[in-house]
């Protein structure tokens, strides 16, 4: 056996129907579409949520909610996070590209340094935000905060 006669097992490929090809082959005439309608016509195409002349989903359930268009997503790292980055790479700097490259924000994210846990290095530290809690606690280390524009 070798690749110039390997084929698939019997019974595992099934011939396509071949539509629209005489009435001799029982699939001739109106070629399984059934009589007249449109949708025996070419071209045709159902509208997008349509359901068959029932009420659509998209108008039976009510609006709601509001979506702020100027709305500024923030990843958010909080210092226990960063502790066990410190703790796991001994890094003295943090800013955007160290935590993009640890996996913690893409390069595109803007970051928001948040105050849950604890800090005990003293460190200086690069973001686009920081919490007042976070803030309190890097700068309680001896630590150094630098705020970036976004």
């Amino acid at each position: 056996m070798d690749l110039s006669n390997l084929k698939p097992a019997s019974g595992a490929l099934k011939a396509r129907k071949r539509i629209g090809r005489g009435q001799g082959s029982g699939r001739g005439g109106t070629s399984t579409r059934g009589h007249k309608g449109a949708k025996s016509r070419s071209g045709y195409s159902r509208k997008a949520g349509f359901e068959g002349g029932q009420m659509p989903m998209a108008r039976r359930l009510p609006k709601f909610g509001f979506t702020n268009r100027n709305r500024v997503e923030y990843v958010g790292i909080n210092l226990d996070t960063l502790q066990q980055l410190i703790d796991k790479k001994s890094v003295t700097v943090i800013n955007p590209a160290v935590l993009s490259e640890n996996g913690l924000a893409s390069r595109k994210d803007l970051i928001k340094i948040l105050g849950r846990g604890e800090l005990t290095a003293k460190i200086e530290i690069t973001a686009h935000k920081f919490s007042a809690s976070a803030i309190k606690a890097i700068e309680s280390n001896g630590g150094k905060v630098n705020t970036l524009e976004s």
